[in-house]
């Protein structure tokens, strides 16, 4: 079965729950008391997608805006960006544009954006209304998914919309038949006067 390793970074607000998705997802873990990440870290964890193994590795940046800059170092080269937002929060859902925006600029041509509104187990205290994020994903082409860390939703389901939508390496285009033959040159031997 043949492995491929995705890059894949998280980007948003500091407190939105970046570190809680990523340890949800490879740890099948959740830790209120989560402390905030300094620059980034990283984790990998393989799964299985139709008849390939997806090794995702995972960068989950800081989101204070002191490490802002460092971000670019993260997301360049990634197959995919999670950009999360907390759902009682309107303006990290603000900031996911701001997001959006520089990876349209400086990121990778052909990455797949996935946005998550996390903390879905707290929709008493909503702020951002599904529809409207669901809107705004769906105007830039992104995968959408509201996801909860804390009870495990739509965690996994995060990941795997990720490895469907990930181009396949089956993608090489059929030959056409038209094409030429590399022949070897006669050489030339060049006689020299003294």
């Amino acid at each position: 079965m043949a492995l491929r390793e995705l890059k894949v970074c998280l980007l948003g607000d500091t407190g939105v729950g970046k570190s809680s998705i990523v340890w949800r997802f490879v740890e099948d873990s959740f830790d209120p008391n989560i402390n905030p990440t300094i620059g980034a870290s990283f984790m990998t964890k393989t799964v299985q997608y139709q008849n390939e193994l997806h090794k995702f590795l995972i960068w989950d940046t800081a989101g204070q805006e002191r490490f802002r800059a460092l971000a670019p170092m993260y997301y360049r080269g990634s197959a995919a960006a999670i950009i999360v937002y907390d759902i009682t929060k309107e303006e990290t859902f603000s900031t996911l544009k701001n997001w959006v925006k520089e990876l349209r600029q400086h990121g990778p041509p052909n990455i797949v954006v996935a946005i998550a509104g996390n903390k879905c187990d707290l929709n008493d205290v909503r702020e951002v209304m599904e529809k409207d994020a669901k809107d705004y994903a769906d105007s830039i082409h992104a995968i959408f998914v509201e996801t909860s860390a804390k009870n495990a939703i739509n965690i996994n389901e995060l990941f795997i919309e990720i490895s469907r939508r990930i181009p396949s390496t089956d993608t090489t285009p059929p030959s056409s038949g038209k094409g030429f033959k590399l022949r070897r040159q006669p050489s030339v031997t060049k006689r020299s006067c003294c």
